[in-house]
């Protein structure tokens, strides 16, 4: 008799973001057939009551894996992984976000699983990081990616970044991009969003969905936002998200006198609904992969104002979908944005284009049977560069 197959997803922690939300996508519409699914992650997280409450998902939260560097823990954290893996004969580890991406692999080749998977969601280095600090990534990424089998990536541009670094080789890339679910971001606005908000249906409203760290640079939305208003001070302006730089944000707003124009919401969990109360999206990034908030803008018909980060230009198409700025270009995101708030037909016709320009690459299948076609290869004991 042929047992079920076990399949362990690593990730540092369950927070409010792209990969966490695709990893989640992914666990829930798994094959549980011939699966057995298992999760392996930090104690703390917001996620963990959705999660706990996915039938079948057998869920470790681990006492010492956190995003911080801690040589103890993280050690701790390896050891506590390993023996997971081989106290639950686990096949194939699938491995998400940096931290939890260099443990998990190690652990599973020490393990011995069969498979290693890994999901670059924006590579651990970066260019505004400290040099020693950035080869130490790259140094780690090489390394790990030894015991890997496959180096899955959501942006030809990640591929191409990790090639040039000598991370894996060629042959262990796979190209598979984030799955939506289209039938949640079909909807519009029907007057009781912006209402909820304190919205009319004639504000202008400018919105932005991300986490407040230094990667998405929230700052810059709130100066964007001041240079609009000096030209169009009607506009209203949304934040969705919440971090570590909260204080910092509204510390600015006060600082620009723009607490009647912006509206801090924090985390929310009806994200299609805040969308479809917008007129243009901004993301305001000084690195990504392929930022899911910006698919799921498109998704939600709308049209983008956006840095030129990661894989974002595989998506957004200059002039036709919306704008792409260069990271810390203020005066230009704000020069874009004013263009679309003051042509309605433009900001309609891009964001009719921005839906429409999404491939089936994007959908939510897609992403499913890409995924599980990976497992079956490794299970099957083939290569990936055998199939692709």
């Amino acid at each position: 008799m042929i047992r079920d197959k076990n399949i362990l997803f690593v990730i540092t922690k369950l927070e409010l973001g792209g990969a966490q939300k695709q990893l989640l996508n992914l666990i829930k519409h798994l094959d549980r057939e011939n699966n057995n699914i298992f999760l392996f992650t930090a104690k703390s997280g917001l996620l963990h009551a959705e999660t706990l409450s996915m039938a079948g998902l057998k869920v470790k939260k681990s006492g010492f894996l956190e995003r911080s560097p801690h040589p103890l823990k993280d050690l701790l954290a390896l050891c506590e992984l390993y023996f997971f893996i081989k106290r639950n004969n686990i096949d194939i580890v699938h491995t998400h976000s940096s931290k939890a991406g260099i443990l998990g692999r190690i652990a599973a080749w020490l393990a011995k699983a069969k498979g290693v998977v890994h999901t670059v969601h924006g590579w651990s280095f970066n260019d505004y990081q400290p040099f020693f600090v950035r080869e130490l990534y790259i140094f780690l990424e090489r390394l790990v990616a030894r015991v890997t089998d496959i180096l899955v990536v959501v942006s030809c541009h990640d591929r191409t970044k990790g090639i040039a670094n000598h991370i894996g080789t060629i042959g262990k890339y796979v190209l598979i991009r984030y799955g939506i679910n289209y039938s949640e971001f079909a909807g519009t606005d029907n007057g009781n969003v912006r209402k909820e908000l304190g919205l009319t249906a004639d504000d202008l409203v400018v919105g932005m969905v991300a986490c407040f760290k230094p990667q998405k640079a929230p700052q810059d939305f709130i100066k964007m936002a001041s240079l609009v208003n000096e030209v169009l001070p009607e506009v209203k302006f949304i934040l969705i998200g919440d971090g570590i730089l909260r204080k910092k944000i509204e510390y600015l707003i006060r600082q620009l006198k723009l607490q009647k124009q912006i509206v801090l919401l924090g985390w929310r969990r009806d994200i299609p609904r805040i969308l479809s109360a917008l007129d243009i999206f901004v993301l305001t990034s000084l690195w990504e992969g392929l930022p899911i908030s910006v698919l799921e803008a498109m998704a939600s018909s709308k049209s983008v104002v956006v840095t030129d980060t990661g894989g974002v230009r595989e998506v957004v198409r200059e002039n036709e979908t919306g704008f792409l700025t260069a990271p810390k270009d203020i005066p230009a995101m704000a020069q874009r944005l004013e263009i679309l708030l003051k042509d309605k037909g433009l900001r309609e016709a891009y964001g009719g284009n921005s839906r429409e320009s999404l491939s089936l690459d994007f959908h939510l299948d897609t992403m499913l049977f890409c995924t599980q076609h990976c497992y079956r290869i490794l299970l099957e004991g083939r290569k990936v560069a055998d199939i692709y």
